[in-house]
């Protein structure tokens, strides 16, 4: 389970609960879009879905558009200043100032601060408009992606995304439900679709993107890994021995791996052209990952399971640990450690 699914789900506890107050919530509701995210002091302790680094700075991401930011390896967090409260999953930097997240109602957020302020550069209201401008100047006469980009328009902004990725603070792309796929080159000022160049035609959901040696790759539902072909600048698919759902991806020069449903792990060292199961002993899903300073990956799952690896992912270790509740994102810090993000806050933990 990732986070779009965690969020998903937490929505419709919440409507299930109060199932007699629908038209008050009708008359209360402020788009998320329009408000920004609350100042709270206890913000830092509810659901947070991903975390990167900006230089030595450490930067969080989670529901209702709070992002906290940690200078001493997550000891100490600040919260940052956000124009909106959608729920955020996914974060970035590939510098130590720029950086960028996007998560829940199609948005799009860039800092060059470090995290500290955050401005919109897109949201799900402009997604479809801006399909649909791009296909009618490309002369795409692809009726079903005409279609879509105009159900996007009428459908408004209800499609998340679920990760970046930038090449460099220029070139970068976001991928979501859907098949939802835009790259930049000018580090976000314009967006470009590219629903046309992927091998995807069940449109279906692009979980994760990762640069992986010189490849880069996209994973998905029912099995769907996709890998950048530079000369024709499209996601091609690659087969792999599994058709569940893969979360994320992580790797090495040297290796890649792709990580999923069910305690699910596959391995190539050729590029994507083989694959090997890495057995884990485990039925949890694995849900994030990060790669230590010393070559180390690390893996979490839903369970709150911490495993080590440090032969380039043939094998995992799983490391003792207090109960962590699900687990949504890791990243490993200066100080020997990693920071795990869930449904629980932020937690700082050893993995040596």
């Amino acid at each position: 389970m990732n986070a779009f699914r965690w969020i998903t789900l937490a929505a419709l506890g919440v409507v299930l609960a109060v199932p007699f107050t629908r038209t008050v919530i009708a008359a209360e509701f402020v788009d998320p879009l329009s408000s920004p995210a609350v100042p709270s002091e206890k913000a830092i302790k509810g659901m947070f879905t991903g975390l990167a680094t900006a230089g030595k700075r450490l930067v969080a991401v989670g529901q209702r558009g709070h992002i906290f930011y940690s200078d001493d390896d997550g000891v100490r967090w600040h919260q940052a200043q956000v124009p909106v409260s959608s729920d955020l999953v996914a974060v970035q930097f590939p510098s130590s100032t720029q950086g960028w997240a996007v998560g829940h109602d199609g948005v799009v957020l860039h800092s060059d601060d470090k995290g500290e302020t955050w401005k919109r550069q897109l949201d799900g209201r402009q997604v479809g408009h801006i399909m649909l401008e791009h296909y009618r100047q490309q002369a795409v006469t692809d009726e079903a992606l005409l279609a879509d980009a105009q159900r996007m328009i009428d459908e408004g902004a209800d499609k998340p995304f679920l990760d970046v990725w930038f090449a460099n603070e220029k070139t970068g792309y976001i991928v979501g439900a859907f098949n939802l796929i835009f790259r930049t080159e000018d580090g976000g000022q314009t967006w470009l679709p590219m629903m046309d160049r992927t091998d995807n035609p069940g449109a279906l959901n692009l979980y994760g993107m990762r640069a992986i040696g010189d490849d880069l790759f996209i994973v998905g539902e029912q099995g769907l890994v996709l890998k950048l072909e530079p000369a024709s600048q499209r996601f091609v698919n690659v087969p792999t021995p599994y058709s569940g759902s893969y979360f994320g991806l992580t790797g090495t020069p040297g290796a890649v791996l792709v990580y999923g449903l069910r305690g699910n792990v596959y391995r190539s060292v050729d590029h994507g052209a083989n694959w090997e199961k890495v057995e884990l002993g485990l039925s949890s899903s694995i849900t994030a990952s990060t790669v230590t300073a010393d070559g180390r990956i690390i893996l979490v799952s839903q369970a709150g399971h911490v495993l080590v690896s440090d032969d380039d992912g043939v094998s995992f270790t799983q490391k003792p640990q207090e109960r962590l509740g699900p687990a949504a994102a890791v990243q490993a810090v200066r100080s020997g450690s990693v920071v795990v993000a869930g449904a629980q806050g932020l937690r700082q933990l050893p993995y040596q």
